[in-house]
């Protein structure tokens, strides 16, 4: 396997003391879980009504930034996965030293700047955190904190919508396949049964399933996606992300999953809520609950309307579809929409990831 690093990668080597272990990998980022502390009090609701799902996973409004805060006091190594250009996408995993300062240097020396990306000078690089720093709330300017937040969490974002939009393709190539009367390939035929099962969509026709499909595998705009997580993680300070790299608090009552117990659940409650091995599988579990939960076919519809208006995913618009998503209601997406005012993330709806050569949607 030829292994290759892009210099802002190989730049890193040299703004840190720490050791930097490299390996490769044709992958999205799949290491193993850090465990950071970090304490920031956020106000926040501990339970919420279920709305259960099939597999047992949940949607949950924000309970994460209101669990207790552990005290900061112990370092870890900060896993950083950087990817190349499309489509070869070869990533290189490391571990620097994994403190908000170092973070936001490394940041810096690369060029990404949040109020550069919100303006469109720049674009997104492939740098993906398997977890967040655990001193980011000792952040102390409010602004910085924010920042360093979202330039953390936005490159997750861009991740998984490029692997929706690389599914959204195939499935429309498949669609004029079927349409025309061209037999699908057998590889194309299971690639087809594994989505209508992990999309929830009930066999039907073929081309009944395609068009189900379509209007599920679809992407969350950046800017509902990263409102979202700061309002779920306060802001990554919640022993939710720390300790579980649990971004959006989806809550899970499956034994076979890995979940953390919120402290003071209520007697008679079994959630917990669902923890990751990195902050990139976090996000793809908010994008499939966002695309298969019942509680969001409002959701669903009004994006597959724009779709076919020929319009722009707004995030804006589509936070008024989840009020399910929090027993607050339409004061959630309130607090969304301020969330994307008061940031400008609306602005971030048609960023892309560094070495994206086909942005278009489909």
């Amino acid at each position: 396997m030829h292994m290759k690093f892009e210099p802002i990668a190989l730049s890193l080597v040299g703004a840190f003391t720490a050791a930097l272990v490299i390996t490769a990998s044709f992958n999205p980022p799949k290491s193993e879980t850090a465990s950071p502390r970090g304490n920031f009090p956020r106000g926040g609701l501990e339970d919420a009504e279920l709305l259960s799902l099939p597999d047992g996973v949940s949607p949950q409004d924000g309970s994460a930034a209101a669990e207790d805060r552990a005290t900061a006091g112990t370092d870890l190594a900060l896993a950083i996965d950087a990817g190349a250009e499309l489509p070869d996408f070869t990533v290189a995993s490391g571990a620097v030293g994994g403190s908000a300062h170092a973070l936001s240097n490394a940041f810096g020396a690369m060029g990404y700047h949040f109020d550069k990306v919100v303006a469109g000078e720049v674009r997104v690089p492939r740098m993906f955190l398997t977890s967040l720093p655990g001193d980011i709330a000792k952040v102390a300017e409010n602004k910085d904190r924010k920042a360093l937040f979202f330039r953390s969490v936005l490159p997750l974002v861009l991740q998984v919508n490029e692997e929706i939009q690389a599914d959204r393709k195939r499935l429309w190539k498949l669609r004029y396949q079927v349409r025309v009367g061209n037999n699908v390939h057998a590889a194309d035929r299971l690639w087809l049964d594994v989505m209508t099962e992990r999309y929830r969509i009930k066999p039907r026709s073929r081309a009944d399933d395609i068009d189900a499909l379509i209007a599920r595998v679809d992407v969350v705009p950046p800017s509902l996606a990263l409102a979202q997580a700061a309002e779920e993680s306060g802001w990554g300070t919640s022993r939710f992300v720390r300790e579980g790299n649990a971004l959006f608090g989806q809550w899970t009552f499956g034994d076979q999953d890995n979940g953390l117990i919120p402290r003071g659940r209520e007697a008679g409650k079994t959630h917990r809520i669902k923890a990751f091995a990195t902050l990139t599988d976090s996000v793809r579990a908010y994008v499939r609950n966002i695309n298969t939960h019942r509680a969001y076919r409002d959701f669903r519809k009004t994006r597959a309307v724009i779709r076919r208006q020929g319009g722009v995913l707004d995030g804006w618009l589509l936070a008024g579809r989840l009020t399910s998503y929090s027993q607050r209601g339409p004061a959630y997406v309130a607090a969304l929409r301020g969330l994307i005012d008061a940031n400008g993330l609306q602005r971030l709806d048609d960023a892309r990831l560094d070495g994206d050569k086909d942005g278009a949607s489909i």
